[in-house]
């Protein structure tokens, strides 16, 4: 395992170090590791070609459209969820097991007709155009559900005992409870949004409206040879998904083993 996380973190660390190295550095006979004299000269480079290429604005849009992505499935897909957990309505079953078959759906195939809609609502080159088509997660409905199915159903009857409602129960009693599966899809609609390349790419033609992953393959199609420069454009794009991953590591955990106990 030990030989298996290091070839992981390998080109994690290898990155990092060329971002702090010289260009001379960079294509020395020898490379190391560690550089010689390490600079910070490449991310001082980077933003200083801010005119030609905002850098700062693309992190801004992607942090933007990543975390109202996440916060708005969230709570989008947890009250279907409880409602498919909880509720009883006719067609309930049939409803959720249309809903998980659109999973077998490849996303490449919606591309046309979501860019039609957007484009007839007059959403090009704006956030809600990054933002509102991906809020329908099937997959998050499925997670949640199966974790609010496991909670047990003596919690809700006691705060109904005490006068809760429907939304009381829900907000107070059952999201509490389901942090961990909460936190499993929080960081997996993140990193998906966060690396999202081909909508951003479709959707917008400014170049202020650009995201990172978008941003950034322009940025290598015209400084490719210029590896310092891109090494430290890369880890700037990777910076917030590693810090993500740090604080929800546990929580993630927690969800994927929790999440199937009850089906």
């Amino acid at each position: 395992m030990a030989a298996g996380s290091a070839l992981m973190v390998a080109p994690i660390v290898w990155m990092l170090s060329t971002s702090l190295k010289t260009e001379g550095e960079v294509l020395s006979a020898t490379p190391k590791w560690i550089p010689d004299q390490p600079t910070l000269e490449n991310y001082l480079e980077l933003f200083r070609r801010s005119a030609e290429f905002p850098i700062a604005r693309w992190f801004a849009n992607s942090l933007g459209v990543a975390l109202a992505v996440t916060l708005l499935t969230l709570w989008v897909t947890s009250m279907a969820a409880y409602a498919f957990a909880r509720l009883e309505f006719k067609g309930r079953d049939t409803l959720f097991l249309a809903v998980v078959a659109t999973m077998m759906i490849p996303g490449q195939v919606c591309l046309i007709p979501v860019y039609l809609i957007v484009q007839f609502i007059g959403w090009n080159d704006s956030y809600p155009a990054l933002i509102v088509p991906g809020l329908a997660s099937a997959f998050g409905v499925f997670l949640l559900r199966q974790f609010f199915i496991a909670i047990p159903r003596e919690l809700e009857e006691a705060a109904i005992v005490d006068g809760a409602g429907r939304w009381t129960l829900y907000w107070r009693v059952v999201l509490p409870i389901a942090q961990p599966a909460m936190a499993t899809l929080a960081i997996f609609t993140f990193l998906a949004s966060w690396n999202d390349f081909v909508w951003p790419l479709i959707v917008t033609s400014d170049i202020t409206m650009r995201t990172l992953p978008v941003g950034l393959s322009i940025f290598q199609g015209r400084y490719t040879t210029e590896y310092g420069i891109t090494m430290a454009a890369a880890a700037i794009a990777s910076l917030p998904v590693i810090v993500a991953f740090l604080f929800f590591q546990r929580r993630i955990t927690e969800g994927i083993a929790l999440t199937g106990l009850k089906g």
